[in-house]
């Protein structure tokens, strides 16, 4: 006797609810035709643009339910919900004298996880973490760059998160501690460093790499080997020319392989990402990136890269910037991505890595309550050129509403417009996590 539920039986019982909050996702009636709604305009708008361009039938809206809430989805690439900043903590900061760079310290720990001490954001954190049917995401832990002090930053404020939250959220190690959250109807972080962390005192390759092992130990799986600008260890995708990966870019690959970090390339420029594939004896991703052979875009990557990466038996993980996309940069171009990745390089190799966050809804007023300065500026603003960013010349135009068709908290939807491609249930739950899991485990040492 099948004892998985039916989906008839599914949608007049399931619910999925969050610990210690109020909130519960509705799996309305056989008879509704919105059991997508959850009562926030901030997700439902972008939800309702979505469906006005996928035009399923109510039939395919219910399967995509049962499929994405019944799967462990785990995310290769993103960011936690962010929380709303506190105006009276930064006013104080502002009072006190804090210098800019403290400012802006101060909004990113606010915004990291303000959820571990303010009721209100552990809330709102949590409704858009289940509303998105999201159970791990790999995320950003470092800030971009090779600087450890740099880099150890983000990771202190997740890692205070994870520690405060629990058990609502926990830090995952592994692709099993991201199964036992599924099942207990929790959530997770796995975190990824923007940046290999280097000591910079070039006295040897060894020496200059053994701080790759202390990140693990503090929970890093998964570094990225350049962000857009040139480094030691080869050229980012903003950059010009592309001269690949370093000698001792090789050695960083295979210190990580030896670790136990997954190797990421998604910021890496084109040559020096399929370089690092030929380097790497364990599987390697570009965790949010896009196919370069349907839009070309320097964050994207070419087919024979792409190969590459799959050889090795990772993972591509597309992205949901729509300039990144291209066309019309919405879900439907998204789809293609997608579908290009799994029709050509094979289903085992496809992920979604959004690289895109909800935002708290009480973000805007908290903002408006920030003094300014003596100019009328905001004093969080930073600075708009800053080193490791490189982005070269984008004339890309996008809209309002191709953005909110891929917002991060549309997950159940990119899950929807899979199965109208014609995609089967096994294939969707390989994008939606199992293939992210897979390279977790093949890079794990014991």
């Amino acid at each position: 006797m099948n004892s998985h539920p039916t989906r008839r039986s599914f949608l007049k019982t399931a619910s999925l609810t969050a610990a210690g909050s109020a909130f519960h996702i509705l799996v309305r009636a056989q008879g509704s035709k919105e059991i997508w709604r959850t009562g926030n305009v901030t997700i439902d708008k972008p939800r309702e643009i979505a469906l006005g361009l996928l035009k399923p039938t109510q039939a395919q809206i219910e399967h995509a339910w049962e499929l994405h809430f019944g799967s462990a989805v785990f995310e290769s690439y993103g960011f936690a919900p962010r929380c709303a900043v506190d105006a009276g903590k930064i006013n104080e900061a502002i009072k006190s004298g804090a210098t800019a760079d403290e400012l802006g310290d101060l909004r990113e720990e606010l915004m990291m996880n303000g959820n571990a001490t303010s009721e209100r954001e552990r809330k709102e954190f949590l409704d858009a973490f289940h509303a998105a049917g999201v159970t791990c995401i790999f995320q950003n832990a470092g800030e971009e760059g090779n600087d450890p002090l740099r880099l150890i930053k983000r990771l202190a404020h997740f890692t205070k998160a994870t520690d405060l939250m629990r058990p609502d959220m926990t830090k995952a190690l592994t692709a099993d501690d991201v199964l036992a959250v599924k099942k207990a109807g929790k959530v997770a972080l796995c975190f990824t460093g923007n940046g290999v962390p280097l000591r910079m005192n070039w006295e040897s390759v060894r020496d200059e790499l053994r701080l790759v092992r202390v990140f693990h130990e503090l929970g890093i799986r998964m570094m990225h080997l350049t962000y857009n600008r040139r480094n030691p260890m080869g050229d980012g995708a903003g950059e010009p020319h592309d001269g690949g990966l370093s000698d001792f870019g090789k050695a960083a690959v295979a210190e990580m392989n030896r670790v136990g970090v997954i190797v990421d390339v998604a910021h890496s420029g084109w040559t020096t990402a399929l370089d690092a594939a030929k380097a790497s004896s364990k599987p390697m991703v570009a965790s949010h990136t896009t196919c370069a052979s349907l839009y070309k875009h320097f964050r994207g990557k070419p087919d024979d890269t792409i190969k590459a990466i799959c050889d090795t038996d990772g993972l591509i993980g597309i992205c949901c910037i729509s300039r990144f996309l291209g066309g019309k940069g919405d879900i439907h171009a998204l789809l293609d991505h997608l579908d290009h990745v799994v029709k050509k390089f094979g289903a085992e190799h496809a992920a979604i890595g959004t690289d895109i966050a909800y935002v708290s809804r009480f973000e805007k007023e908290e903002r408006a309550k920030i003094m300014k300065r003596p100019d009328g500026s905001s004093p969080l603003g930073g600075a708009a050129d800053r080193w490791e960013h490189l982005w070269p010349k984008d004339d890309y135009q996008t809209t309002i509403e191709s953005e909110q068709s891929i917002a991060w908290t549309n997950w159940p939807l990119y899950t929807l417009g899979l199965i109208m491609r014609g995609h089967s249930d096994e294939t969707i739950r390989k994008i939606l996590g199992g293939n992210v899991m897979r390279v977790l485990r093949a890079n794990a040492v014991a």
